[in-house]
């Protein structure tokens, strides 16, 4: 009685349905990993946080990996090296397409949509030292884009080939690209993360930097070259020093699975997560935009069925074209 007791109250709290006692588990994987990206990165602390939800609650080993970012992770949960992927959707659409750098030709038709995470927003960072305030100042200077595979080391470079600006590029993950920073090793950290960056929040909060995206005529030129990413306002007071918002770009970030995964089993996943919205947040603040009314965010990938389950049961309208 005592644990029928508990295991109620744990469903009350994360607004597990009664369905998740009926289903059967038997398909259930004893263990399953989060593919995130480096550590310092929010991919990563959001990632560990839901891995420690989904052990908690669903009775499932679940373990966050470093990886190299997005576009590694569509490849590893497509090869079902790994479970569960976050990815940004260009990297994203691109693997589906068959275009992922990582895996030319070969398209990722096995991803499926699990729920919505939050937008990517592009920012950099260098010390005030440096002279480097603008991303026109990053030409002929050393600049990590974060670890290869990942978005930043994606769309970075193309953001300065469409700026016309030559920067001598380099990888490392977003911890190691800060102490570059620090060390003098590199100039500037151009990175893509759900705000704050917690690596540019350290740095921030030791050094005297400059934090920026990108001016109004140079959003105008990538807008229009790059269709897949949105004008986005970084709100002010989100770094030490830096009280006033600065305008960059963004892209949506999705948690997927592989089709193979059990539907009761992304079922609960998705319910667990978009239903304990303020346990998200306590994750990381980017879990705000974690909510089912971000499903229509995704344009292009089909949801995994039991996704669609928990959509459908709130009233979220998903396109025929997006379902099994």
């Amino acid at each position: 009685m005592r644990f029928l007791t508990a295991a109620a109250a744990v469903a009350a709290t994360f607004g597990l349905s009664p369905a998740f006692a009926q289903d059967d588990r038997a398909d259930w994987p004893s263990s399953l990993t989060v593919g995130t990206a480096s550590q310092g990165g929010t991919y990563f602390i959001y990632g560990t946080g839901l891995a420690g939800l989904i052990s908690q609650n669903l009775n499932v080993n679940a373990s966050a990996e470093v990886t190299g970012g997005p576009v590694q992770n569509a490849t590893l949960v497509e090869t079902g090296d790994h479970q569960i992927g976050l990815v940004t959707m260009g990297p994203a659409y691109e693997a589906w397409t068959g275009n992922s750098e990582l895996a030319p030709g070969v398209e990722h038709k096995s991803l499926r949509a699990l729920f919505p995470m939050y937008q990517t927003p592009f920012e950099a960072v260098a010390l005030q030292s440096s002279g480097i305030a603008d991303v026109t100042d990053m030409a002929g200077r050393r600049v990590s884009v974060g670890p290869a595979g990942g978005t930043a080391a994606t769309y970075w470079p193309r953001f300065f080939e469409v700026l016309g600006i030559e920067a001598n590029i380099s990888y490392s993950g977003a911890n190691d690209a800060t102490g570059q920073v620090k060390d003098g090793l590199i100039d500037a950290f151009a990175f893509a993360a759900g705000v704050p960056i917690s690596a540019f929040a350290q740095i921030a909060a030791e050094n005297p930097v400059n934090i920026f995206g990108f001016t109004d005529e140079q959003l105008a030129q990538i807008l229009e070259a790059m269709p897949e990413v949105a004008e986005f306002e970084v709100p002010g007071g989100l770094y030490q020093g830096f009280p006033d918002s600065h305008k960059t770009v963004a892209m949506w970030n999705f948690a997927v699975a592989h089709q193979d995964m059990p539907e009761s089993l992304a079922y609960e996943i998705t319910k667990l997560v978009m239903d304990g919205n303020e346990a998200m947040m306590q994750i990381h603040a980017t879990a705000a935009e974690t909510i089912p009314e971000n499903a229509d965010k995704n344009s292009f990938m089909t949801y995994h069925p039991g996704a669609l389950r928990y959509f459908d049961e709130k009233g979220i309208e998903i396109p025929a074209e997006l379902r099994d």
